[in-house]
């Protein structure tokens, strides 16, 4: 082929668009990946790997604080934000580094440059000196992930008013922070800033923190939060963020109707992301949009336009890391002809990196029974985990909720150490149709917090042992 045609284009190279590329190389497609940014996108450089190494520290000081309990003597623990972020900074750029090393492996040609549809199979780069170049291709495949989202009334100025980025790249922690929006982000930044002596206040509109989560879940982080010294507003409507010299002033309304005034030294904006879809070239190769704005795709992830494709982020909820990828494999295997090439989007995991961490899979129990279906929950809570007392961390419970007739495991949530790790069993044993029997059945070691998931599977058929 020559050297501006390919076979697959990829505009994108965040976990979605980098593991499509490799995937169609793998196949035997010539492939190029057209990034402007940094390989790995958002997620890799300043999203889910910088916020869990930020988390880790965060989880170390939590540690130290009770190290006395553990039979540990420690001196002063001095916290250093800086550090903390440079650890953080060092970790993505090995990783953008390895994409980069495996776009290479599987001769993916990356182009540094700005993507843009320009129809009839066509993407036009253009690179850092605004040099413009054509690339042809059978199969484009949009990839531009997403940015944080800000309100008319908050908007994101990067000093007084941050966004996530901002919040990752800070060097010194400031004394108070206000959040608004108690989502995934929302939490794991309150988590880390309590741990660096910020005084920390959260506001959310819905009726819970976490509201994508089962109630039980919420509660137990809320409580969690609470006892660390965080103010939690919930049903809270914000009404406006003034920007001062020296910090911001928050007007709210309390969920008992009250106004209240809050002065802080930093504003966080959490409360979502939209997708990147702005001169990309959509409308001149006429690429359709939903109604929320996301591109639309069907269930191969075919836009509808022939030969044009959207993954991750850019093609809808949920936007998660896990789900872009997934889309990825799912949509260049599509194109090699697969016929059972797509993503299960009633299996996809849920996952907070908080402490208490919180995971889930499946419905929700007010899902489940919103729905009218014949159910049963077990739950086990993590204080009878031999496990968890070891660690002290028994803060937290793993609940299943299946159906009653054919023993199905419909959802399951986790809360407590490891949450993330463990809802994978979950996820495996919904996606091979499992029953909780065959779950329990399953030998798990002792002594492990895994134990709790064959528990909470007794649990629902009204056979718990230790609890």
């Amino acid at each position: 082929m020559a050297d501006n045609s390919f076979d697959i284009v990829v505009v994108g190279a965040g976990p979605a668009g980098y593991v499509a590329a490799i995937k169609a190389a793998q196949l035997g497609y010539s492939t190029a990946c057209v990034e402007d940014q940094f390989l790995g996108g958002v997620c890799l450089n300043i999203g889910c790997i910088p916020t869990k190494a930020l988390l880790e520290t965060a989880s170390l000081l939590s540690h130290l604080g009770h190290a006395k309990e553990f039979g540990v003597e420690v001196g002063e623990v001095k916290a250093d934000l800086a550090q903390a972020v440079k650890r953080s900074r060092q970790i993505s750029e090995r990783l953008s580094k390895g994409v980069g090393f495996l776009l290479k492996k599987y001769k993916v040609t990356h182009i540094d440059g700005r993507g843009r549809l320009a129809g009839n199979g066509a993407v036009e780069v253009t690179d850092k000196k605004g040099g413009k170049s054509t690339l042809k291709a059978k199969h484009i495949i949009i990839a531009t992930g997403s940015r944080p989202r800000d309100l008319p009334f908050l908007r994101i100025d990067h000093d007084r008013v941050w966004d996530s980025t901002d919040a990752m790249m800070a060097q010194t922690p400031p004394a108070s922070l206000a959040i608004v929006g108690a989502g995934a982000i929302g939490c794991e930044f309150a988590d880390v800033y309590a741990a660096f002596g910020t005084k920390v206040t959260i506001i959310e509109a819905a009726d819970r923190i976490l509201p994508l989560e089962d109630r039980d879940c919420s509660t137990v982080v809320e409580k969690s939060y609470k006892k660390r010294g965080m103010d939690v507003f919930t049903s809270a409507k914000l009404e406006s963020a003034v920007v001062g010299k020296d910090g911001v002033t928050v007007t709210f309304t309390t969920a008992k109707g009250e106004k209240k005034e809050l002065r802080v030294d930093r504003v966080l904006s959490a409360i979502g992301r939209v997708p990147n879809i702005e001169d990309i070239g959509l409308e001149k190769a006429g690429v359709a949009k939903s109604d929320r704005g996301f591109v639309k795709v069907d269930a191969k992830l075919k836009t509808n336009v022939n030969g044009v494709y959207a993954i991750g982020d850019v093609a809808g909820p949920p936007l998660l890391a896990h789900k872009g990828s997934h889309e990825g494999i799912a949509c260049v295997e599509a194109i090699h002809g697969d016929p059972h090439a797509g993503v299960d989007y009633s299996n996809i995991p849920n996952c907070t990196y908080c402490h208490p961490e919180v995971a889930s899979v499946g419905f929700t129990e007010e899902q489940a029974k919103e729905k009218g279906l014949d159910i049963e929950v077990g739950v086990f809570p993590l204080s009878a985990n031999g496990r968890a007392l070891t660690a002290g961390e028994t803060d937290g419970f793993v609940k299943v909720i299946r159906d009653r007739k054919y023993s199905e495991i419909l959802g399951a949530h986790i809360v407590g150490p490891h949450a993330t790790e463990l809802i994978a069993e979950f996820v495996v044993g919904r996606h091979l149709e499992s029953t909780v029997e065959e779950l329990e059945r399953a030998m798990h070691p002792h002594p492990t917090l895994s134990e709790a998931i064959a528990d909470a599977a007794l649990a629902s058929i009204g056979q718990s042992i230790n609890f």
